[in-house]
């Protein structure tokens, strides 16, 4: 997808990248919120949506359900953060994107546990209890979606990783927006698209370097990297990545492994995109487009 940028999407590319340069409101963003959930923070969905929170008995959930639908998809949604940043607001309008894009899909956001006070399984586990959970609703495997962004993104990956470990039946597919799939940061967009990657770029961050998720376990362990992992088996996934991000090789990777395996995997790398710029929804051409791309996913599958 080469097209030249939009007038707007260049100007909004251009705020992203001021925003995350300017040191006094990065710090304020990370200090003083990111690591706070924003799952209580009221949102105003449209009429036809209804929320309705589940407590769990280590993190909460929020149940997205679209009124008189009779779409047959369920969205396990895995928000991005590094590992470290809570679910934020604009995970809910995500939300509502997947519920519109699934047709009326049931969407299922996770507040899983983060780190440093929560470090590897944590998240993992969470997932996996969300998983279940919805199983326990009387939803079958097959109609189980699996919907993440950069660590979120992963996450979704590791889950599959450990559901097959556990010989479990799998999700009918993955929805993956610039997954981080290999917290080594050993490939070699890390290090080609430091300078021009306008969320990551020019400072080693520990959202990204030393990550305080991996505690004392191995990175390499396809549940915190599913890059090292046996993708054999795995459902359909849509990877979805900007060519000027650090986590491109992640997605790059990820994708010809699984190929190689079996997998169907459609890869979609978009010219001149930042990370996870999905969230700008019908503002942007470009992740109007992304989502589009989603919904198509929903129907092949």
């Amino acid at each position: 997808m080469a097209e030249e940028l939009s007038r707007r999407s260049k100007l909004i590319k251009y705020l992203v990248a001021e925003f995350n340069s300017n040191k006094r409101f990065q710090d304020k963003f990370t200090t003083e919120s990111y690591g706070k959930s924003d799952m209580d923070v009221e949102y105003n969905y449209p009429d036809h949506l209804e929320a309705e929170r589940i407590h769990m008995e280590n993190f909460e959930m929020e149940k997205l359900t679209w009124k008189d639908s009779t779409s047959r998809w369920v969205v396990l949604h895995l928000h991005g953060g590094g590992y470290v940043g809570a679910m934020r607001k604009h995970y809910k309008q995500m939300a509502g994107l997947y519920s519109e894009v699934g047709g009326g899909a049931t969407v299922i956001t996770v507040d899983y546990r983060v780190a440093p006070e929560h470090t590897f399984p944590a998240a993992l586990e969470d997932a996996l209890t969300a998983y279940e959970w919805i199983l326990d609703q009387g939803y079958s495997n097959d109609q189980i979606i699996l919907a993440g962004d950069s660590a979120g993104g992963g996450l979704a990956m590791a889950l599959v990783h450990a559901l097959k470990a556990s010989w479990r039946k799998l999700p009918a597919g993955i929805v993956a927006m610039s997954p981080w799939t290999d917290v080594t940061c050993s490939g070699n967009s890390y290090k080609d698209n430091f300078e021009i990657d306008p969320v990551f770029g020019n400072e080693r961050s520990e959202l990204v370097f030393e990550n305080p998720y991996v505690g004392d376990a191995d990175p390499r362990d396809p549940r915190i990297s599913p890059l090292f992992g046996d993708f054999y088996g795995f459902p359909p996934m849509l990877i979805q990545v900007g060519t000027d991000e650090m986590l491109l090789s992640d997605s790059i990777s990820v994708a010809e492994k699984a190929k190689s395996a079996g997998v169907k995997v459609r890869l979609s790398v978009y010219n001149g995109m930042f990370h996870v710029f999905q969230m700008a929804g019908t503002i942007m051409d470009e992740s109007k487009q992304a989502w589009a791309e989603v919904k198509r996913f929903f129907e092949e599958i």
